[in-house]
C-alpha cells in the first residue's frame, strides 16, 4: 500500500468515527484509496418506503457516504457541491448494496465522481454523480 492510499485509509477511518449516520446504517467500509472508496451496507425493514422498496434517502444517503470518502481520501476537508441520483432498480429487504466511488476529473479546487450502487446480483440500483469542493483545511487534526 503507498502512503497515498495510507493516507486515505486514515481519512476515512477518522470520518467513520463521527459519521453516526453511515453507523446506523451499518456501513462496512471495504476499499479506500486515493481518489476512490467502496463501501457496503444491508438493507433493514426500517429503511423501507411505503411501497415495501429502499427508502430513496437511504440509498442516496449510501452513495453520499461512498463520496464523501472517496473526496476525503487526500484528508482535506471536502464537500459537496452538487449531486444527482438516478434509481433504475429498487433495492429490496435484505439486499446488500455496494456503493463504489471513482474519481472521474479534479482541478485544483472541484473533483467530479461517479458513485454505482448495486446490489448482491450485481444489478445497478442507483447511479450518483457529484462535484466536490476542495478546502485548504486539514481533515485529521
Amino acid at each position: 500500500m503507498n502512503e497515498k492510499d495510507v493516507l486515505a485509509r486514515q481519512a476515512v477511518d477518522y470520518m467513520m468515527q463521527k459519521d453516526y449516520f453511515s453507523q446506523w446504517m451499518g456501513v462496512t467500509v471495504l476499499a479506500v484509496k486515493e481518489g476512490y472508496s467502496k463501501i457496503q451496507m444491508t438493507l433493514r425493514k426500517e429503511m423501507m418506503n411505503g411501497f415495501g422498496i429502499a427508502h430513496g434517502g437511504v440509498t442516496f444517503a449510501l452513495a453520499d457516504s461512498a463520496f464523501a470518502f472517496a473526496c476525503n481520501s487526500d484528508a482535506k476537508v471536502t464537500v459537496a457541491l452538487d449531486v444527482s441520483i438516478s434509481f433504475p432498480k429498487p433495492g429490496l429487504e435484505g439486499d446488500i448494496l455496494t456503493a463504489e466511488a471513482k474519481k472521474i476529473n479534479q482541478t485544483n479546487r472541484t473533483g467530479l465522481y461517479l458513485i454505482e450502487v448495486t446490489n448482491q446480483r450485481n444489478e445497478l440500483v442507483a447511479l450518483f454523480k457529484g462535484t466536490c469542493y476542495k478546502t485548504e483545511k486539514d481533515l485529521i487534526k
